[in-house]
């Protein structure tokens, strides 16, 4: 079969933000959403935690003066969990700060008051970074399956699975989230570009179809009511 040409490789373009000022938090949050980011919003850092439970951003904004702790702990402490761009969000200006943020895992600084461009241009600089690093991604190996994110393609035991362009991306999105849950609403709008409304039955065939084809890979994809869809090996 020949390589598909139109690869449809997701990119999630997903953001937690982490921030104690209400309204703050809120106006950044509708900034970020106009701008076509998927956003979950976290007013303390437990609810940053339990959001990370669920959700997989790409880059989490950050303030480091949080009611219930430190940022710059809680960047170190989440590292071991996620591999996004972190963002602090800080009035802390001092040189000293802002290398021990950058030692414990974080990658770049915002110091307050921004402007919202300010903003929104470094969550677009991380966002390009992270598809950048995708993309010169060849082949992603999960035990005996093979994706191919360049040619849309996926193997199994070097058998070529026969993916139609929808199933080759709904995987994909599963596999770069691996064992994080990717709700219905998510999957469809980055596979279909489309808002799921009353869609649902087609994202079910969709992922009927992927499931019986991914049977004796050692991976499944399973369903919890409310909460979406998790990529694991069983």
């Amino acid at each position: 079969m020949k390589p598909m040409k139109n690869s449809e490789a997701v990119l999630r373009r997903a953001v937690l933000l982490v921030e104690d000022n209400e309204k703050l938090n809120e106006g950044n949050r509708r900034v970020l959403e106009k701008k076509g980011y998927e956003v979950c919003a976290a007013l303390t850092l437990a609810e940053a935690r339990e959001q990370l439970k669920h959700f997989a951003p790409d880059v989490i904004l950050l303030d480091i003066m949080m009611p219930d702790g430190d940022g710059m702990d809680f960047c170190a402490e989440i590292r071991e969990i996620t591999d996004a761009h972190i963002i602090f969000l800080t009035s802390r200006g001092k040189h000293e700060e802002k290398l021990r943020g950058l030692a414990l895992g974080g990658d770049d600084y915002i110091t307050k008051p921004f402007m919202v461009d300010e903003l929104i241009g470094r969550v677009a600089s991380a966002m390009r970074r992270r598809g950048m690093a995708q993309s010169t991604t060849k082949t992603v190996v999960k035990g005996n399956l093979t994706i191919d994110p360049v040619a849309s393609q996926a193997f199994l035991d070097g058998a070529d699975l026969l993916l139609k362009p929808k199933e080759f991306s709904l995987l994909y999105l599963f596999v770069l989230n691996e064992g994080k849950l990717i709700s219905a609403k998510l999957a469809y709008e980055k596979v279909w570009k489309a808002p799921l409304n009353d869609n649902t039955g087609s994202l079910r065939v969709q992922m009927s179809s992927l499931r019986k084809k991914l049977e004796g890979s050692g991976y499944t994809i399973t369903f919890k009511q409310g909460d979406g869809y998790c990529f694991r090996l069983k």
